[in-house]
């Protein structure tokens, strides 16, 4: 096996894929003023095995495109759409996130949860905001400073392994020079990212070496995996998730919102 064929056998049979909860995404949803909107056309772009595409489907008068490049994972949410009952709701699509295949100005909502760093924050917002239509919503998590400073040693890791790690006000500025109009924004609580994720993904590891029999490449993922983990055991209160919120917004929306400013309704 590949490393990429070692990270989908490690990842799974995992409940996410990154920090995440069911809560947090509703709280989102809240965020973005979705309730009562009907035939939604929602994208969740990186969606994994579906944990968020699978709450969206519930939540949402919408039919949900989930994308990733993964046939497996799709291939696990499919079978929980069924289980679940909402096969009719949500459609899979195996694409990459900068190329989903998606028509200009055709979507209402892209959902990206613990997903966009792999093409990069700032190509992602740009790529994806042509696909919304004007007004459409923006959604997504996103790896962030929580403080100002930080350990040497959190601050080394975590640039060499996403070097677009900032502050919230850093990643608010980008929506806004992107030509979003940020809506909503906050930080991921810890449970989403023990509970949610590590603790899940924590209980596979040994039993992942076994099975692939100590492989030097299997061994290298545990490390790092076990690094990762004790990280953010050890610094959570400099580091997090932010979940994002914003909203495409085009030259005569902002001279429009301008002027309600002056002249409420």
């Amino acid at each position: 096996m590949d490393n990429l064929d070692l990270l989908v056998d490690l990842y799974v049979d995992t409940p996410r894929q990154g920090p995440g909860s069911d809560d947090a995404t509703r709280c989102a949803l809240a965020l973005a003023g979705l309730g009562g909107a009907r035939g939604l056309a929602v994208a969740d772009l990186g969606c994994g095995t579906g944990a968020s595409t699978l709450l969206l489907a519930r939540e949402l008068d919408a039919t949900i495109t989930a994308v990733d490049l993964l046939p497996a994972f799709l291939a696990r949410l499919d079978g929980a759409a069924v289980a679940a009952g909402l096969a009719d709701r949500i459609a899979t699509r195996c694409a990459s996130m900068d190329e989903p295949g998606f028509e200009d100005a055709s979507l209402d909502v892209i959902w990206s949860e613990g997903a966009v760093y792999n093409i990069g924050f700032e190509h992602g917002v740009r790529t994806w905001r042509r696909l919304l239509k004007p007004g459409g919503i923006l959604a997504v998590s996103e790896l962030t400073w929580l403080t100002a400073s930080r350990p040497a040693e959190l601050t080394g890791f975590w640039e060499s392994q996403y070097p677009e790690v900032a502050a919230a006000s850093a990643k608010i500025a980008v929506l806004e020079a992107a030509g979003y109009s940020p809506i909503g924004y906050f930080p991921l609580p810890e449970a989403c990212w023990l509970d949610g994720y590590y603790r899940p993904l924590a209980q596979r590891l040994d039993a992942f070496l076994v099975r692939h029999d100590h492989a030097p490449a299997a061994v290298a993922i545990v490390e790092e995996t076990r690094r990762e983990i004790d990280l953010y055991e050890r610094f959570s209160a400099y580091f997090g998730y932010g979940f994002y919120l914003a909203r495409r917004t085009d030259e005569h929306e902002l001279e429009r919102e301008s002027v309600d400013d002056v002249w409420p309704s």
